[in-house]
């Protein structure tokens, strides 16, 4: 099991020779890596400005949908929801994917749909259906101009972060997630605090994907047969439950909420690692007793404040807590990957498109 250990936000001073982080050689020449690192001025660039006007739509209709496959669903969707119950606002928000989206009557719902490539099948299907059945309010997301998806929208916004080369998207969620989080701009009283804060993010954002982590937390990870993440529903650790897939190769689990301690624990095995992320307080020792204890497993935290357990610290930033614990996890799974040996840029069967519409 992991010692008593703290990763620290400012461990990127660190002179321990076993220790990593994605800027030296074995990890910067990774296009996944350089991906990652170009968020930083991502966040800093962002205009908070641009969807002024789809929000006001969004605000009229009190009803929104959000839509999409994989990375461009989980973390953008669920973290724009999780913010939304937090500040109480007037909007009712749902998501799921878009095949599944087929069943549902979306008459009374303004539709955004997030598709890097604006090709994903199961969002053009539905968009398809969408304009046949005359739908007024139809809104895409996506990396490129001229698709299938911005053909079917009544408006579709391009991000600014340009072709992502790896497999495993990165740069593109954050933002896609800032995006999503800029429609509840008109929900919130005073100044946005995103926007307020967003050269501290930046700046927040390149310490959590430099700082150095603890070599025996990264060992831990590197040598699990499988990883679980913990935490809020709020596409955090679901989303690093994917990215454990495409950049170590691992097989991985989302346990959402106390998932972790109500069942899963009788086939978990000692060789097995759980990250909680941002761990509630009032869980932590029922986490340590059942898993650590119980099962005799690793449990590591990814939090802004020192738990219980071996702990990577991460600055704090109001309005991108969420953003900064995802790098974080990016963090760590690139030392893990490399620490085993894996080309991060070329996994064996995912691919970059997961399901393409082909006319």
């Amino acid at each position: 099991m992991v010692g008593d250990g703290v990763a620290s936000c400012n461990q990127s001073q660190a002179e321990d020779e076993d220790d990593m982080n994605l800027t030296e050689a074995k990890c910067k020449d990774f296009a996944l890596v350089k991906e990652m690192l170009q968020t930083c001025e991502i966040i800093r660039r962002f205009d908070f400005a641009q969807a002024d006007e789809v929000a006001r739509v969004i605000q009229e209709t009190g009803r929104l949908f959000l839509t999409g496959e994989g990375s461009s669903r989980i973390f953008p969707a669920k973290s724009m929801m999780c913010e939304l119950m937090r500040m109480g606002a007037p909007l009712a928000v749902a998501t799921d994917g878009a095949r599944q989206a087929h069943e549902y009557n979306l008459a009374d719902y303004a539709v955004f749909a997030a598709s890097n490539s604006g090709q994903t099948k199961e969002v053009i299907s539905l968009f398809a259906k969408l304009v046949d059945e005359g739908h007024p309010k139809r809104f895409g997301l996506t990396a490129n101009t001229g698709t299938r998806l911005e053909a079917a929208a009544n408006r579709c916004y391009v991000l600014s972060c340009g072709k992502e080369e790896a497999v495993a998207a990165t740069k593109s969620v954050v933002e896609q997630a800032l995006f999503y989080r800029s429609l509840l701009r008109p929900f919130a009283p005073g100044e946005c605090p995103m926007v307020k804060n967003q050269r501290q993010a930046a700046d927040a954002a390149r310490a959590t994907l430099e700082m150095r982590l603890d070599p025996a937390i990264v060992e831990t990870i590197a040598g699990a047969s499988a990883v679980y993440f913990a935490g809020r529903n709020d596409g955090v650790a679901e989303e690093l439950t994917l990215k454990t897939n495409e950049i170590t190769r691992k097989k991985s689990d989302y346990l959402e909420g106390t998932y972790a301690v109500h069942g899963i624990e009788e086939v978990m095995e000692a060789g097995d690692v759980v990250l909680v992320v941002d761990p509630f307080p009032a869980e932590v020792e029922k986490f340590k007793e059942t898993l650590a204890g119980g099962v005799g497993m690793s449990v590591i935290a990814i939090a802004a404040e020192e738990t219980i357990f071996p702990t990577i610290k991460i600055p704090t930033v109001e309005g991108y807590d969420a953003v900064l614990e995802l790098l974080a996890g990016w963090n760590v799974l690139v030392s893990v990957g490399v620490a085993n040996g894996v080309n991060l840029d070329k996994p064996a069967r995912a691919r970059k498109i997961g399901n393409e519409f082909v006319g």
